[in-house]
């Protein structure tokens, strides 16, 4: 099953960090959070991903085109200019990557990768995002429930301390960035039929607004609730926490 991940937005509330590079590429623990995101799914056995590509594309391109020697010890005869593999820490990935356009919404960039899906279900999420998903859970739920579209449902984090008053206006207790208000989002991490394309008119439109909404209204769209972590990496301050979370040694999205 294929694993299509979008990666071609320009991420401007990500400042200086994505000026020379797409946010997907921006880095964790000394990886693009796109390597981590690809890490989950080939962790529970997915392997094959297309990446939607738009902004600094050719950064992508040139990561996974150097990929096998960045992950490989090697030995280099320089008068002869042989290079000789000694040991290979490669993942067995297989990677496509599809230039979808540099202003293209992302439903027009779902709709471009039509031709690499084929009529084939397959997974779909945003190159931004990490989750202690159980792909394999998230799959399941998704074949019983027989709909066009299942989302995963989180419950981000709040961004600010939670306060409870008290009769007289006194705080009777406070929560620093509590877990959501009791509101469910969506997490990305999509598993789709090929169905969903009739709901995407083209480049314009965006997937999160007329077809999701529209799948809704049609009853195809299911909802796979997520309990444990998640977070979308938005800003610097979403960057800093992940990397704080990985030198924790210890990251809850680290499933592999």
């Amino acid at each position: 099953m294929k694993v299509v991940i979008l990666a071609g937005g320009f991420g401007t509330r990500l400042g200086e960090e994505t000026e020379l590079k797409p946010k997907p590429m921006v880095e964790i623990g000394g990886y693009p959070i796109l390597w981590h995101i690809m890490k989950i799914y080939s962790h529970y056995g997915f392997n094959n991903f297309i990446i939607c590509l738009g902004y600094k594309g050719f950064v992508v391109k040139e990561y996974f085109m150097n990929y096998f020697a960045h992950n490989s010890d090697i030995r280099v005869d320089t008068s002869s200019n042989k290079i000789e593999v000694l040991n290979n820490h490669s993942e067995n990935w297989n990677v496509s990557l599809i230039d979808t356009g540099l202003t293209t919404m992302t439903g027009g960039r779902i709709l471009r990768i039509k031709d690499y899906i084929k009529e084939q279900t397959f997974m779909l999420t945003y190159g931004d995002g990490v989750a202690n998903i159980n792909i394999l859970k998230l799959l399941d739920f998704h074949k019983q429930n027989k709909k066009l579209a299942t989302v995963t449902a989180v419950q981000p984090e709040g961004r600010f301390g939670f306060i409870k008053f008290g009769d007289n206006n006194d705080v009777a207790s406070f929560v620093e960035k509590p877990a959501g208000d009791g509101g469910w989002a969506s997490g990305g991490f999509f598993v789709l039929e090929p169905g969903i394309f009739d709901y995407i008119k083209g480049d314009d439109t965006i997937w999160e607004k007329e077809p999701v909404e529209k799948l809704a209204s049609d009853r195809q769209l299911n909802a796979f609730k997520l309990d444990g972590f998640w977070k979308s990496m938005d800003t610097l301050r979403d960057k800093q926490e992940l990397e704080a979370l990985w030198k924790s040694r210890d990251p809850p999205w680290k499933v592999w």
